[in-house]
């Protein structure tokens, strides 16, 4: 564990309790990595379900990466053994464009694109390390453990919410969010071991807020899904999702009451409850099981957060959430409900895809969907405002990807944990499923940046083009795209299951090199065959809707878009 040695840091700089730290140069270039990382946004919806949520069994946990910068490259980094004595970097802003296709044998963490990323220290390796993806964040191993983050925020509009925003700046420590995954990935082959292969992280070195502030993680494993969350300084708490239950959080912190006592589903840090009495935060007279946590170490109302959880709940349990009075404009949701029917990966997609069609809040509806119902916004108000100057909805124009983290407890190792993944927001993308046990992945997915040129060999700008082409004639080419979509992805649905099936039967027989083999040329052959189908849809769709038309024939605004925009027809 990370605790078996002191972490040994580059500049010599003294830590009392593994967090606080004297004011040296690292201190400062740390401070200056976080006011770069704040003019960024991270600001994505993430769900998890358990296992009898499910109607095939299986565990999820999703991402909805909704970065304005995100560097979309996706490698797999392989397993590894290390001799005893070797050491791991510690990196801050680790995944800002930086080429990870030799990692762990070399990687150059100086040339990222704004120089943000440093090496700040280093710690025990351990004897071995797990293949897993790594992309904008990495999300799952060769075990089938599956991990997301949202990042959340303090509102700080407060004096007690300027205190606790100082409290964790005063004690920052060295661990972000990029970093603890990178390493639960590496060393965990259970969900509870990755929650608290973090949770030693944080404890021991600190967290650091480079990644944006405080954050969740759902993560799963086929057995269990957890929801983990860590605020700052050396403090976190984990809670076990029901394994029939579904959960959401969207940009702020949910856990509230915990039984400190229940070890079975909950985890916490040392420090947790005895932090906030000493800073007057709380009575100490006041029962562990009633401290709600979220408030005292996150407090955060924003409209921006929970508008979304109140959505993805209703959209899974309506009638509890209206029995329960919940409606879109309470300041706390259940942490979890209970799904009126079992979900499959196509409607947790749907959740994820969701702008309120249908609601008061739809979002192609109004003058700003524009003649054609686009619910694409271009602006969006800051995560710890009260109010909103769009509907913030899960589904959003700068999503990087959509990852559908889905694992099954009951097949071995490397066939168990699949990532439905597409590129984009997701109404407009496609999902195809890859595994951490590929040993290739296409090219396309390594090619390109946000900050260079549009290319039809990237297959984050192959999206992107069919996303944007949409936008030319929303009502009607979302149609097409579920068109082209729909067929493709009930084969799917229908098939990975019996690969992974088949694979499983290999394994077990001995075989697994055949098994792998089986789910390597069925993840990279239909990753190849969506991409192509795709840059060919783009190609369609601006054929088709280009310069306002529907296949070159007019089509005139809708007379309501007129009444809005007050057009007449001009008279003699």
């Amino acid at each position: 564990m990370v605790k078996t040695m002191p972490l040994r840091v580059l500049s010599n700089t003294h830590y009392r309790g593994g967090i606080s730290m004297r004011k040296s140069w690292l201190v400062l270039m740390m401070l200056v990595v976080v006011m770069l990382a704040t003019t960024i946004s991270y600001a994505c919806t993430i769900v998890g379900a358990g296992n009898k949520a499910m109607a095939d069994g299986s565990t999820v946990i999703t991402h909805n990466d909704d970065s304005t910068s995100a560097d979309f490259r996706l490698w797999i980094i392989p397993e590894a053994d290390w001799s005893e004595g070797s050491m791991r970097d510690i990196v801050l802003d680790s995944h800002d464009y930086i080429d990870f296709s030799n990692f762990p044998k070399s990687v150059d963490y100086t040339k990222n694109r704004n120089g943000n990323a440093m090496v700040v220290g280093q710690m025990p390796q351990v004897a071995h390390t797990y293949r897993y993806f790594h992309s904008r964040y990495s999300f799952m191993n060769e075990k089938g453990v599956a991990i997301s983050e949202s990042t959340g925020g303090i509102d700080t509009s407060t004096e007690y919410g300027k205190k606790v925003a100082k409290y964790f700046s005063d004690n920052e420590g060295i661990i972000d969010c990029w970093y603890a995954q990178d390493i639960a990935l590496e060393r965990s082959a259970s969900a509870r071991e990755a929650v608290k292969v973090m949770g030693d992280l944080v404890e021991t070195y600190g967290w650091s807020n480079v990644g944006g502030g405080p954050e969740s993680m759902f993560i799963g494993d086929g057995k269990d899904v957890w929801l983990a969350e860590y605020y700052g300084a050396d403090l976190w708490v984990a809670v076990r999702i029901p394994d029939n239950a579904f959960s959401v959080t969207a940009n702020r912190l949910r856990i509230m009451e915990v039984d400190p006592n229940d070890t079975a589903n909950v985890m916490y840090s040392k420090n947790l409850f005895k932090t906030a009495v000493e800073q007057g935060w709380v009575s100490k007279d006041l029962p562990l099981n009633q401290w709600k946590l979220a408030e005292i170490y996150s407090p955060n109302d924003s409209l921006y957060a929970t508008r979304r959880e109140w959505r993805a709940l209703d959209l899974v349990a309506p009638n509890y959430m209206k029995a329960n009075n919940y409606g879109p404009s309470e300041l706390r949701y259940p942490l979890w409900v209970v799904p009126e029917k079992a979900l499959t990966i196509d409607d947790i997609w749907k959740v994820k895809a969701d702008y309120y069609e249908g609601t008061p809040y739809d979002l192609t509806k109004g003058a700003a969907a524009g003649p054609w119902g686009d619910p694409l916004r271009y602006a969006n108000s800051s995560k710890t405002e009260k109010t909103a100057t769009w509907e913030r909805s899960i589904n959003m124009h700068r999503t990087c990807y959509l990852h559908i983290g889905q694992t099954k407890a009951w097949l071995p190792d490397p066939i168990k944990g699949v990532s439905w993944y597409g590129y984009g927001a997701p109404d407009t993308t496609y999902l195809t499923p890859l595994w951490a046990a590929m040993t290739k992945l296409p090219d396309f997915y390594t090619i390109g940046s946000r900050y260079e040129g549009f290319r039809r060999d990237s297959g984050w700008w192959v999206n992107t083009y069919v996303q944007q082409m949409a936008e030319l004639h929303y009502n009607e080419a979302i149609k097409d795209i579920r068109n082209l979509r729909a067929p493709k992805m009930d084969m799917l649905y229908k098939v990975t299951p019996q690969v992974q099936e088949l694979a499983g039967q290999l394994y077990r027989q001995g075989k697994t090199k055949e098994a792998v083999a089986l789910i390597d040329n069925y993840g990279y052959m239909n990753a190849v065959a969506w991409n192509t189908e795709w840059l060919k849809l783009g190609d369609y769709l601006l054929g088709r809707y280009a310069m306002g038309y529907i296949n070159f024939r007019t089509t005139p605004y809708p007379q309501t878009w007129n009444d809005t925009i007050g057009f007449t027809t001009p008279q003699r």
